[in-house]
């Protein structure tokens, strides 16, 4: 009976340290909320703009509008803190559908997210870029530049593992958050504006129709995106992962719905409104600190969270496009997890994404913000429904009340998507309608592949035993020395039988010739086969031979040369490579044997 080598006290797959390089809850707040922290710069200006056009009497609903977003804030909480507990693998609304609404509707729901990371990131950088810009205007013409650098930041920090992002952004987070709060607080307790703000003009020309309060709401949920990361990233948490994942959650939701709802007070309470160059933000941490050095420590700290944010969708993305993988949605390589938990080609994925469009939309935050948001309230709805439909068929005790929260969450993250998406669609949300299907259908594509791969390979199937086959094995050869000697070796030790093919060609009888009388003196008790060839041709020549072969294994085993620095790679002539390519055609197998130049002593080869 076989024995297991594993230690006493020790889980199979949790490595000593494996725990070091995952998340706790302040961790998790750090390295996947800060998109959802940063979004109190943002979030409250998008009500309070559109709430302007229809005059200064309409900013009234500025704190109503912002309350319902709370409340769809903690039905989310809810939602996602059991989304979390029933599937602790992660993946979020991309699980939930899977699960409950169909392979469709998760390829919607996954396509979805992964469209919100990569705007996620793009966005979150250009903010903090243009904040940065706005406070030193000098460096504007570089826009582009600084984007991309500290895309490449957090990129390096996040190729280091998601432990090592937490750790670096513990500190501005609890410094931002400490910040925001001290301007809630001060300014409820202040009687009157410590710096009186910039007066805002705006007419009361409209009543407040219900699409415009719609609007406001749909505009102010940008406020809700992150708020799935957690969720979607439960395998990067800590042993128990689920109550560590879920406390984050609730931690978050507490977080954001108290800085939501007291922003929201201070603007009514000051009468904020817009002011061009001054962000609503702005305007109330004046009228709450003064214009001293607490103001700047809350903009400073502000500008780093927005940058920052970014690294949401680098915990987020790679989890997410691991479980496509894992499911033949994505090419497999997405899957492959290297050293500290780090899926590194979803990172590449993202930064290399998220850096194109920056460079496309030369850094312009305002272009990339109507795309925002689309993608995650079709996943939040997504996730919704399909815990309605896990209540229905599960149902525990109070599975009714919980049902309904998830309903009529649904009812109204749809709600939103709907408005988000008809608002924006002018201004240049058409892209993300357009890319939805795209990717959904990229996905569609992949899987398919895969599934004509598994039927190739008898996927699923016990096959037959294993049984020798008589076997022939081609090495190439166009001269005699120590890596023609070294690959006869190992072809001897693959085969039944090996055959050296030398391509010559008619003109070349001399060469020909001495390369025979070569091989006669050197007798390496190897067949050799000439082939000639008119036309000069390196491949075809062998390709023609191997399938004229009896044997019913033909293998084809060539030698290259692998040098010992990589500048060296220009002195290769290439000839393996294109043989190999052009025998990628044919049923043999290929196998490419690398000479290590600098590996080996010098002297005559031993037999």
């Amino acid at each position: 009976m076989p024995t297991s080598a594993q230690p006493h006290g020790k889980r199979p797959g949790h490595p000593k340290g494996a725990d070091h390089d995952r998340l706790g809850v302040v961790g998790g707040l750090s390295a996947l909320s800060l998109d959802a922290m940063a979004s109190i710069a943002y979030g409250p200006e998008a009500i309070v703009l559109v709430l302007a056009l229809a005059g200064s009497a309409a900013l009234g609903y500025t704190l109503p509008v912002t309350v319902a977003i709370a409340l769809l804030l903690a039905v989310l909480t809810v939602s996602y803190r059991q989304v979390i507990a029933a599937f602790p693998t992660g993946g979020g609304a991309y699980g939930v559908s899977k699960t409950y609404l169909g392979r469709p509707a998760a390829l919607v729901a996954g396509a979805s997210l992964i469209i919100d990371y990569v705007l996620n990131v793009a966005v979150s950088v250009a903010a903090g870029v243009a904040a940065l810009t706005s406070a030193f205007p000098e460096l504007l013409p570089y826009r582009v530049v600084l984007c991309l650098v500290v895309l490449a930041l957090i990129t390096g920090i996040n190729l280091r593992g998601i432990a090592r992002s937490a750790r670096a952004f513990i500190t501005p987070t609890v410094v931002y958050i400490g910040a925001i709060m001290l301007v809630i607080v001060v300014g409820l307790i202040r009687g009157s504006p410590a710096v009186a703000h910039h007066g805002h003009h705006v007419q009361a020309v409209e009543t407040v129709g219900v699409f415009l309060l719609l609007r406001a709401f749909a505009n102010g949920c940008v406020a809700l995106t992150g708020v799935e990361a957690i969720a979607n990233a439960v395998p990067s948490f800590k042993d128990p992962r689920v109550r560590h994942a879920q406390r984050a959650e609730v931690a978050l939701g507490a977080l954001l719905a108290t800085m939501l709802i007291g922003v929201g007070v201070l603007i009514e309470k000051f009468s904020i409104g817009p002011v061009p160059g001054v962000t609503v933000l702005s305007q109330v941490t004046e009228a709450s600190l003064g214009d001293g050095p607490l103001y700047y420590l809350v903009q400073f700290t502000t500008v780093i969270l927005l940058a920052l944010a970014a690294n949401t969708s680098f915990g987020g993305l790679p989890v997410l496009a691991h479980l496509l993988a894992k499911d033949d949605n994505l090419p497999h390589l997405f899957a492959l997890r290297a050293e500290r938990q780090v899926h590194r080609y979803g990172i590449a994925f993202l930064a290399v994404t998220a850096a194109l469009l920056l460079v496309v939309a030369e850094g312009e935050m305002n272009l990339l913000v109507p795309l925002f948001a689309i993608g995650v309230f079709i996943g939040f709805t997504l996730s919704q429904f399909g815990m309605v439909k896990h209540w229905l068929t599960s149902r525990p005790a109070g599975w009714h009340y919980k049902a309904a929260l998830n309903g009529t969450g649904g009812f109204l993250t749809g709600a939103a998507a709907i408005v988000i998406t008809v608002t924006k669609v002018g201004e240049g949300g058409w892209l993300i309608v357009i890319a939805l299907p795209l990717l959904v259908a990229g996905m569609e594509g992949v899987n398919r592949a895969y599934a004509r791969f598994a039927v190739r390979l008898q996927v699923g199937e016990v096959p037959t035993p294993p049984r020798p086959r008589r076997s022939v094995v081609v090495v190439p050869v166009h001269t005699v020395n120590r890596l023609t000697h070294d690959a006869l070796a190992v072809a001897l030790s693959l085969g039944d039988r090996v055959v050296a093919v030398n391509v010559t060609h008619p003109d070349d009888e001399g060469e020909a010739h001495a390369f025979v009388e070569q091989w006669e003196r050197w007798d390496p008790g190897v067949e050799l086969v000439q082939v000639f060839d008119p036309r000069f041709r390196t491949a075809e020549p062998l390709i023609t031979y191997v399938t004229g072969l009896r044997e019913s294994h033909v293998l084809v085993l060539i030698a290259e040369i692998q040098p010992e620095h990589r500048w060296q790679a220009i002195l290769k002539n290439q000839r393996g490579a294109i043989i190999a390519a052009a025998l990628r055609r044919t049923d043999v197998v290929i196998c490419r044997m690398r000479f290590r130049v600098g590996d080996r002593p010098p002297g005559p080869p031993h037999a």
